[in-house]
């Protein structure tokens, strides 16, 4: 089969299109024939050498596809041959096929876009388990989240508005901010003309006259973390996903202390395969139903062919996307909706 491998880390141009073997399925776990792949930071963290996959992964990246299973190991049930499925990965979504754990798939029906779905499992389990696992979200409460225009960003305000959340997303261009309220956005935040702390106080009032965002889902790291914490108003909770602004930093501790404040992070590719099921679970039950039907959908801004995966990582490394970023592998127009497969279609 062919499937994008990386002999070199480096640029874009270390993605290699390579015939590699089949993967072998075990006991518990389905092949999948790809249809599309998402195209995620953490895929250009691996290209670039500082993200290795998991012990026992695979080295070819990608973390989320779309297709149809073409094979089921001795102990699968519940899923047959034929059942189109989106799929949560710890690698290998960049290839003709790849095997999955079956309780890390979810059907997707023939009335949805097949190369659509692939834009959703990695956003909707990070969100989920991020904003109401680590996060204990509560209706009514503020949610801040870094990178409203990023596939994370664009999913978290639907399931925001699903879940009866308020929430302010943080932009850097008059573009994403426009597409964010479109979305659903209570408030959106240009931090290159803003001072996010002061807005989000400004912003995130509550009954009791206290202002700051109860729950924080940040992208950045360490370049904002001083800051993240400021903008948390008593008994709030960051939860960090991402490192785009490095892994160091200091803060005071007596900060958090003074107002009950939590820090955790967290990753989704690391995690053992019985957390990734429960997410999966989860994600199909209180968030899946609401794609089917529509409240919840994906938003893409380009989709490329497999063979050109090093511009997808060209296009999502320049920052402008709004959405996902997918990799079109299976070319049988019979299988997806072609409105999906434009360069900057946003669905």
């Amino acid at each position: 089969m062919r499937a994008i491998t990386i002999p070199t880390p480096g640029d874009p141009e270390a993605l290699q299109l390579t015939d590699v073997p089949t993967p072998e399925i075990g006991p518990d776990e389905v092949l999948v024939r790809v249809h599309a792949a998402g195209v995620n930071r953490a895929d250009l963290l691996q290209r670039q050498g500082f993200y290795n996959p998991p012990p026992g992964a695979t080295e070819i990246p990608g973390l989320e596809v779309s297709g149809t299973i073409v094979g089921l190991g001795a102990d699968v049930k519940n899923w047959s041959v034929g059942d189109r499925v989106a799929a949560l990965l710890s690698g290998g979504g960049y290839a003709e096929e790849v095997a999955v754990p079956a309780g890390q798939l979810l059907a997707v029906p023939d009335t949805f876009d097949l190369t659509a779905a692939a834009a959703l499992p990695e956003v909707l389990a990070t969100v989920y388990s991020n904003v109401v696992g680590r996060g204990r979200v509560r209706i009514g409460e503020w949610l801040l989240v870094h990178g409203g225009g990023s596939g994370i960003g664009t999913a978290a305000i639907q399931v925001a508005n699903l879940l009866g959340v308020k929430i302010v997303v943080t932009v850097g261009s008059a573009e994403k901010a426009e597409f964010c309220r479109e979305l659903g956005a209570d408030a959106v935040i240009n931090y290159r003309e803003e001072d996010f702390v002061a807005r989000v106080h400004e912003i995130c009032t509550h009954p009791d006259g206290a202002t700051g965002a109860d729950v924080i889902l940040d992208i950045i790291g360490a370049k904002y973390l001083e800051r993240n914490i400021a903008a948390l108003a008593t008994d709030g909770r960051l939860v960090v996903i991402g490192m785009q602004g490095g892994t160091t930093a200091e803060l005071d501790l007596s900060t958090l202390m003074q107002g009950r404040k939590t820090i955790t992070a967290t990753t989704l590719r690391a995690r053992p395969p019985a957390q990734k099921a429960e997410i999966i679970s989860d994600v199909g039950e209180q968030l899946w139903p609401a794609v089917i039907s529509g409240d919840i959908r994906p938003i893409i801004d380009t989709t490329v062919p497999l063979a050109d995966a090093a511009k997808a990582h060209r296009i999502l490394e320049d920052g402008k996307t709004i959405g996902k970023v997918l990799l079109r592998v299976d070319d049988d127009d019979s299988a997806h909706d072609d409105s999906a497969q434009d360069e900057g279609a946003r669905s």
